[in-house]
């Protein structure tokens, strides 16, 4: 059964939500639909960076019955931050920071179990891109035993952009690649880290690849040669807390 709590539907309604601070994580808009509202409606969403899919009204239609007048709006399960907020925090507090990027990351399952292992790593914040990305729902929370309950997530619209403000903060770009020819291990994580995750089916895009400092692989022996993405990040994450605790930092990355 759907929860009706996660949508609200109708332009104006969906207008007055986001103005008033709601969090939305993204909003449908039939495709044909046309009218001052709606170009009011646009304006809103750019405004308050919250990403507007147009899609045939029958997708809508799935979700709700009721007089949507082909808007509806997702509502997000957390409160999004912004990476150049998150950042000066944690540097402020003492902390020796370790993000997580999803790159194109859009299975709710993988997204929750990543977000489960990034809490229990001590992972300071998730980082994903407004398009292109799982929608953080109640489903993903749950998907996550509340994990995201608990760990920043920030959402931004260019996430070339936010890598770029990450290495100008002193971060180092870890990319996680099949194709890199260095063992996971003999990267260097003691310092501030962004580790990149890519989907599994076209990896970390062209862009955000060029800005990683390095390319790092797990070893895989087997036939299939296909890592779960959840599963290697977890691999990858508790290889920087293994680093971590070995250099005498603490749990808390501290």
């Amino acid at each position: 059964m759907t929860d009706k709590s996660q949508y609200i539907f109708g332009i104006r309604a969906v207008i007055e939500a986001i103005e008033a601070g709601k969090q939305v994580d993204k909003i449908l808009v039939k495709k044909d639909l046309t009218g001052e509202l709606v170009k009011e409606l646009r304006s809103v969403a750019q405004t308050y960076s919250v990403p507007l899919q147009r899609v045939p009204v029958e997708r809508i239609n799935r979700i709700t019955r009721a007089n949507h007048q082909g808007v509806l709006a997702m509502m997000a399960a957390v409160t999004y931050y912004k990476v150049e907020d998150m950042v000066p925090m944690l540097y402020d507090d003492g902390v020796n920071p370790f993000v997580v990027l999803l790159d194109g990351i859009t299975d709710v399952r993988n997204f929750g179990a990543i977000a489960r292992t990034c809490e229990c790593a001590g992972v300071n914040a998730l980082v994903i891109p407004e398009r292109n990305s799982v929608t953080v729902n109640a489903d993903a929370v749950k998907t996550s035993a509340g994990a995201l309950n608990y760990l920043p997530v920030c959402r931004e619209p260019n996430l070339v952009s936010a890598v770029k403000y990450l290495r100008d903060s002193g971060f180092k770009i870890v990319g996680a690649s099949e194709k890199s020819s260095m063992n996971y291990t003999q990267a260097d994580f003691t310092s501030p880290v962004a580790l990149v995750l890519g989907s599994e089916d076209k990896g970390i895009s062209t862009d955000v690849l060029k800005l990683c400092d390095t390319l790092v692989a797990i070893p895989e022996f087997g036939n299939i040669h296909s890592l779960n993405v959840s599963v290697a990040g977890g691999i990858m994450m508790y290889e920087v807390v293994r680093q971590r605790l070995n250099d005498g930092q603490t749990a808390n990355n501290k």
